[in-house]
């Protein structure tokens, strides 16, 4: 069993817990639930395009920064000049918790993303309610419906969406109708190896209309000036800037040579 399905099957037992606990009639009546969002696509084409991702850990790397405060990262991203920021707040696997996802909410006007495994409806009314600005779906743990039906459910909810791919038939399968962000993972899932060949490979498949986003493997402004070709707009960058012992820091330095 590859890791993507040990979490989809926690991830199931984890919201069907929250469900018993946190009806969606309660995350409804959140303050955050009615705030308008933040437009990622809009913050991406006026903006430097970086998205920078705070998470503690992986399963491929294990640990990546175990010290650094979620607040001062986030204060250090929106001094560099990033775009948006993504939080990963899963915690059995990337040692996040739904509080980091809260701080980061209050101490900025970005918009955030919420990196999750969604698999449950409910998992995109605790994202509106948790102050997120755009929820992320997994194409290779969703079928063609649930594809439709979250991301219809999201605008319905004023959620913007990014559809994560890792190859053709994931991106073949997915209706773009409700998607406003095609992202393409260039890491092998099984083998945890990246690739920026993989984005390129995928570029010119992807519709004009949605805002191209490349996930990890980025590490230099020579790649993403490279990708910058292939018609990317955006581009997540989480590990390069985590491994440091400043984060924020190491954003402000990476896009300052941007």
């Amino acid at each position: 069993m590859d890791i993507l399905n040990k979490i989809v099957i926690d991830k199931r037992k984890e919201v069907a817990a929250k469900k018993v606990v946190f009806p969606i009639g309660f995350l409804q009546k959140a303050p955050l639930f009615t705030r308008e969002k933040i437009s990622l696509v809009k913050s991406i084409k006026s903006g430097s395009g970086i998205i920078a991702e705070f998470k503690r850990r992986s399963p491929s790397k294990q640990v990546i920064n175990q010290n650094s405060n979620v607040i001062d990262v986030v204060k250090g991203y929106e001094e560099a000049g990033v775009s948006g920021i993504s939080i990963l707040a899963d915690t059995k696997y990337f040692g996040g918790a739904i509080d980091d996802l809260l701080q980061a909410r209050n101490e900025t006007k970005l918009p955030i993303l919420r990196k999750e495994f969604i698999i449950d409806t409910y998992q995109i009314y605790e994202a509106k309610a948790l102050g997120a600005d755009v929820i992320l779906l997994i194409a290779a743990i969703l079928s063609s419906d649930e594809i439709i039906e979250f991301s219809r459910l999201s605008h319905l909810i004023g959620l913007e969406v990014l559809l994560e791919i890792h190859n053709e038939s994931e991106l073949k399968k997915s209706d773009l109708t409700f998607v406003d962000l095609v992202g393409v993972n260039n890491r092998n899932l099984k083998t945890f190896e990246t690739s920026l060949e993989i984005s390129k490979s995928l570029s010119g498949l992807i519709p004009s209309g949605k805002v191209k986003i490349s996930e990890s493997g980025i590490s230099t402004v020579e790649a993403i000036q490279n990708l910058k070709q292939y018609g990317f707009e955006g581009f997540l960058i989480g590990e390069n800037f985590m491994k440091t012992e400043n984060p924020g820091e190491a954003a402000i330095k990476f896009l300052k040579e941007l």
